[in-house]
C-alpha cells in the first residue's frame, strides 16, 4: 500500500471515528439536568470540539485532493519570457534592510535581463531611498502621503508601469536568483503543452483558455528563527511557525483554488489585476482580499511549495501580536468584504475553505475553553460532561488517537497536535477579543508596518506583563490536579486518568507559554547562516584552504583541517568563491576552538570594496536557509521543557581564544644539551614541563627541526592556568613568519599526518623491515629517518649502549633533534 492510500485511509477513519464522537457527545452527554451555568460550558464544549474538528475535516479532504491539482511549471523558449516589472514596496525600513533587497533583485536569473523592471516603491517618499535606487540603476517610485497604505503604494506604481507581469517584495524578502524563472513560465501555461515529456507551443487548435493564472505565490520563508524556535530555545528542532501555513496549508488550497495571496515572493498578471480594479483598499490586509478577488474574477491562483526568497520574521513579543491581530481582523474584514463565504461567484469548495479561514481564528477561542473545562470540573466541581469513565474510553479514546495520527501525516512533520496546541495558547488571550470586535464588524482600518528590526525584548517588564495570563491558567491548573487527585489511590486515580491527563496537557502547553514570554537573550546583532563554501585565507606571503561554516554581514567562520598561524589584530584576507559569487573581504580573528576534524575560526569581516559587497551578500542570502524543515520527531515534550530549564539556569560560556592550542607531549633537547617536555604549542609559546638546565631565566634556548628549521625559545616564568605547564615564548617568530616557515613547523613537531603533512611519505609495511647496514645516499637516509619516526622498525638492543641507544631512537622519534648519519648507520645495525 503507498504511504498516499494509507494517508488517505486513516483520514477516512479519523472522519468516521470523530463524527461517531461528535453525534454522542450531542446527543448524550450535555449536562441538562446540571443548571444553566454548567449546560452553557457543556454547549460550548461541544461547539469548540465541532468548530475544531470540522476545521481539520477541510484540511483532510484537501490534503486527499491536492495531487490532482498540481501544475507543472513549463519549459519555455527564452525569447517567450515576458517582461516583468519588480515591485520593492517600503513604507519606513531601514536602507540597509532594503539594500540586500534590492541588491538580490538585480541578481536575478533572466534570459534577457532587459525586460526585468525593478522599481522601489516608497510610499514614504525618502530622499535616501530615492539614492539607494539611483546606485543600484533600478527606479524609483516615490508615492507621498502614504495613502491607503501598501495598496496605494502598488497602484500608483501601477500606474506608472506596463509590463504584463508584477512581481512583489515586501522590504525584507531577499529573492534567489532562480525567483523568476520558477514563476514566471506558469504564466505561459495556456501557449505551452507537454507532449511525449517535452514542451512544445501550442497549435491554434490545442489553445486552452480556461487556464487564467492571476498569481504564483511561493513560500512565505525566513533566515532568522522564529520567536517559537528562539525564544524556547527549539531552532535545531522544529520549522519556522508559518511553515505549516504557506508549505502545507496554502498548497492544498489548490484544490478549491482558495489559496492565499501573502503579500511578497509573487508574481501577478497585470491584466488580472485591471480587471478586479488593482489592489482593494478598504481592508488592512490587501494581499488576502486580492487573492479573492481574482479568484471571484475567474483568475487560477496557484501556490508552490518551492521556497524562492526568504526575509527578517518579527523578532519581538509585541511586534508578532500586533502582527497577528492585524492579520485576524484584515482576514475577517475581506471575508465581509468580498462576501467569500456566501457568494456564488465561487464554487463551493472554495467557500467551505474561507469558511474555515474564518473559524480557524476562533481556534484561541476554543483553546480557552479547553484549558477551562477540566479545571472547572476538578477545581470547581462544574458537571460539564455528562458521562462516565468507560463512555469516554469507547467514544473518545479510537477517535483522539487517530486524530493525533492523521494530524502527523496532514503536515509532513511540519507540525504536529502538540505544537498546533502550544502556538494557539501563546496566542489565546490576546486573539479571542480583535476576532470577537471584527466579526461583529467593528473595524480597524489602520495598518501598521510590522517590526522587523533585530532586537530582543529579553527581561522587559512589558514583555513579563503578556505572561500574566497564562500564568494564572497555569496557577488554577496546578490547584485543579491537586485537589483532583488528593486522597485518590489504586482504581480511584485509574478512572481518573482522563481528566489528570487533560489537565497535565494543558499545563504542559502553558508552562510552554511561559518560557516563550519570558523570552531569551539575544547577543548577535546579524543573524549566522550556515554555509560550506571554498574560501581562501590568506596572511602575508601564505595561503590556505579551507571551508566557511557561517556566514553574517559582518562575519565569517571557516574551518581548516590543520591549524592556521593568523595573529591577533591583523589584518587577513578571505576570498569566498561559491559556483556563482566571488567576494573578497578583510578581517581580524575574534577566536578559535579546535573540533574533531579541524580547527574553526571565527573572523569579523569587511568587503574590500561596493562590488564585492554586493557578491558577499548574495553569497550570504542566495541560498534555502538551513533552519529546520521538519519537526525531530524524536525531540518530547519533556525534552523541551528540560532543555528550556537548563538553558535558562545555566550560564553561556564564550571561548575567546583567538590562537590555536596544538597538543605535542614531545621531549626536546637544546643545543646546549638542556631539555625539557612540550606539551602544547600556540605559534606564541611552548607550555613545557620538567625543565632541565644549568642556564638562568634569562638565557634562550635553541633547537633544530629534522628539517633544518632554527627555533629559538625563551623562558618567561609564566605558567599555563595555574598548573606546571611553563610558557616558553617563541623569539624568532617573525623570522619564520617572513621565510614563510611558520606553518611546516607543524609537521615536524607533531604528528603531521593527523594534518595531511607528513613530511615523508611512509611505505606500506606489514612485517618488521631492517635497516640498511650502509646507507650512504641521502634519500635512503631519508627513508631510513621516516620508517624509524613512523616507528615501523623492531629494535633488538643489546647490553652494550643500550640506554645510549634507546635515548637516540626515543629522540629521533621525538622530531625535534637534526639527524646525525653516522649514528644512525650505527643504530641501523641493531635492526631486526
Amino acid at each position: 500500500m503507498s504511504v498516499e492510500k494509507k494517508r488517505n485511509m486513516v483520514f477516512v477513519i479519523t472522519i468516521i471515528l470523530m463524527t461517531i464522537y461528535l453525534v454522542w457527545r450531542m446527543l448524550f452527554t450535555l449536562p441538562l439536568e446540571e443548571g444553566v451555568l454548567n449546560v452553557i460550558f457543556g454547549v460550548l464544549l461541544i461547539l469548540a470540539e465541532t468548530i475544531t474538528v470540522f476545521t481539520t475535516f477541510e484540511l483532510f479532504f484537501q490534503k486527499m485532493r491536492m495531487n490532482h491539482y498540481r501544475l507543472e511549471c513549463p519549459e519555455i523558449p527564452e525569447e517567450c519570457y515576458p517582461d516583468v516589472d519588480v515591485f520593492i514596496a517600503t513604507h519606513n525600513e531601514p536602507k540597509d534592510l532594503l539594500y540586500k533587497t534590492v541588491n538580490a533583485c538585480t541578481f536575478m536569473s533572466y534570459p534577457d535581463k532587459s525586460k526585468v523592471h525593478i522599481y522601489l516603491c516608497d510610499d514614504g517618499n525618502r530622499e535616501e531611498i530615492k539614492k539607494l535606487a539611483e546606485e543600484f540603476s533600478i527606479g524609483y517610485l516615490g508615492f507621498s502621503g502614504n495613502k491607503h497604505a501598501k495598496s496605494g503604494n502598488y497602484n500608483y506604481a501601477m500606474s506608472h508601469t506596463s509590463s504584463p507581469l508584477i512581481a512583489t517584495f515586501d522590504a525584507d524578502m531577499i529573492p534567489q536568483h532562480t525567483f523568476l524563472l520558477k514563476t514566471v513560465p506558469y504564466f505561459l501555461l495556456p501557449k505551452m503543452i507537454k507532449d511525449n515529456g517535452v514542451w512544445r507551443l501550442r497549435r491554434e487548435d490545442e489553445k486552452e483558455d480556461s487556464l487564467k493564472l492571476g498569481l504564483v505565490q511561493t513560500p512565505q520563508s525566513f533566515y532568522n528563527p522564529d520567536l517559537f524556535q528562539f525564544n524556547l530555545y527549539a531552532e535545531g528542532n522544529i520549522p519556522n511557525e508559518q511553515d505549516f501555513f504557506s508549505k502545507e496549508i496554502n498548497t492544498m488550497r489548490n484544490s478549491s483554488n482558495a489559496i492565499a495571496y501573502t503579500g511578497s515572493n509573487t508574481v501577478i498578471s497585470r491584466k488580472a489585476m485591471e480587471v478586479i480594479g488593482g489592489f482593494p483598499i478598504k481592508t488592512i490586509t490587501e494581499d488576502f482580499e486580492t487573492s479573492i478577488r481574482l479568484q471571484k474574477a475567474g483568475y487560477i491562483t496557484y501556490a508552490t511549495d518551492e521556497i524562492q526568497a526568504a526575509g527578517l520574521t518579527t523578532t519581538t513579543i509585541k511586534s508578532m501580536l500586533k502582527q497577528r491581530i492585524r492579520w485576524a481582523r484584515g482576514i475577517i474584514q475581506s471575508l465581509q468584504n468580498t462576501h467569500a463565504i456566501f457568494t456564488p461567484k465561487l464554487p463551493i469548495l472554495s467557500r467551505i475553505t474561507y469558511l474555515n479561514s474564518y473559524l480557524y481564528w476562533w481556534s484561541f477561542f476554543n483553546r480557552l475553553i479547553f484549558i477551562l473545562s477540566p479545571i472547572l470540573f476538578a477545581l470547581f466541581d462544574f458537571q460539564i460532561v455528562n458521562t462516565g469513565f468507560w463512555g469516554i474510553v469507547i467514544f473518545w479514546l479510537p477517535a483522539y488517537f487517530f486524530y493525533s495520527i492523521s494530524m502527523r501525516y496532514l503536515s509532513s512533520n511540519i507540525r504536529n497536535q502538540r505544537w498546533s496546541q502550544i502556538i494557539d495558547t501563546i496566542f489565546m488571550p490576546y486573539l479571542i477579543v480583535p476576532v470577537l470586535l471584527e466579526s461583529l464588524h467593528i473595524h480597524q482600518r489602520t495598518f501598521k508596518v510590522t517590526n522587523k528590526k533585530e532586537e530582543g525584548d529579553f527581561k522587559s517588564f512589558q514583555v513579563s506583563l503578556f505572561a500574566i495570563p497564562h500564568a494564572v491558567l497555569l496557577v488554577l491548573s496546578v490547584a485543579a490536579m491537586v485537589r483532583f487527585v488528593y486522597g485518590k489511590y489504586g482504581w480511584a486515580l485509574f478512572y481518573s486518568s482522563i481528566i489528570i491527563f487533560w489537565i497535565f496537557y494543558n499545563m504542559v502547553a502553558l508552562l510552554y507559554a511561559l518560557f516563550f514570554m519570558l523570552g531569551r537573550p539575544a547577543y548577535r546583532s546579524n543573524e549566522r547562516i550556515r554555509a560550506d563554501e571554498e574560501v581562501h585565507v590568506k596572511y602575508q606571503q601564505s595561503s590556505h584552504e579551507a571551508r566557511t561554516v557561517d556566514v553574517s554581514e559582518n562575519g565569517v567562520a571557516f574551518k581548516a583541517k590543520m591549524p592556521i598561524y593568523l595573529p591577533e589584530n591583523e589584518t587577513i584576507k578571505l576570498v569566498i568563491t561559491t559556483p556563482l559569487y566571488t567576494a573578497c573581504l578583510i578581517g581580524k580573528i575574534v577566536y578559535v576552538k579546535e573540533h574533531r576534524d579541524g580547527w574553526q575560526y571565527s573572523a569579523k569581516i569587511t568587503p574590500v570594496d561596493e562590488a564585492n559587497k554586493r557578491q558577499y551578500m548574495q553569497i550570504i542570502y542566495d541560498r534555502t536557509h538551513t533552519l529546520p524543515m521538519q519537526m525531530d520527531m524524536w525531540i518530547t515534550a519533556y525534552d523541551d521543557i528540560l532543555r528550556n530549564i537548563r538553558k535558562r539556569v545555566s550560564q553561556p560560556f564564550y571561548d575567546k581564544r583567538k590562537q590555536p592550542r596544538i597538543q605535542l607531549d614531545k621531549l626536546v633537547v637544546f643545543a646546549d644539551g638542556s631539555s625539557c617536555r612540550l606539551l602544547s604549542f600556540n605559534y606564541l609559546y611552548f607550555s613545557a614541563v620538567d625543565f632541565q638546565t644549568d642556564k638562568g631565566m634569562d638565557a634562550t634556548y635553541t633547537f633544530t627541526t629534522p628539517a633544518g628549521t632554527v627555533m629559538v625559545l625563551k623562558r618567561t616564568g609564566k605558567y599555563l592556568n595555574q598548573s606546571e605547564e611553563e610558557l616558553l615564548e617563541v623569539m624568532n617568530l617573525k623570522d619564520l613568519v617572513s621565510k614563510s616557515l611558520i606553518n611546516t613547523i607543524l609537521a615536524e613537531i607533531t604528528d603531521g599526518r593527523k594534518y595531511g603533512m607528513t613530511p615523508h611519505e611512509l611505505p606500506s609495511v606489514k612485517k618488521s623491515i631492517p635497516i640498511l647496514e650502509e646507507a650512504d645516499d641521502p634519500d635512503e637516509i631519508d627513508n631510513i629517518i621516516g620508517r624509524i619516526q613512523g616507528e615501523q622498525i623492531v629494535y633488538e638492543l643489546t647490553d652494550k649502549d643500550t640506554d645510549e641507544i634507546d635515548e637516540l631512537i626515543r629522540r629521533i622519534q621525538g622530531d625535534l633533534i637534526a639527524f646525525d648519519p653516522e649514528l644512525l648507520e650505527e643504530l641501523s645495525r641493531y635492526a631486526v
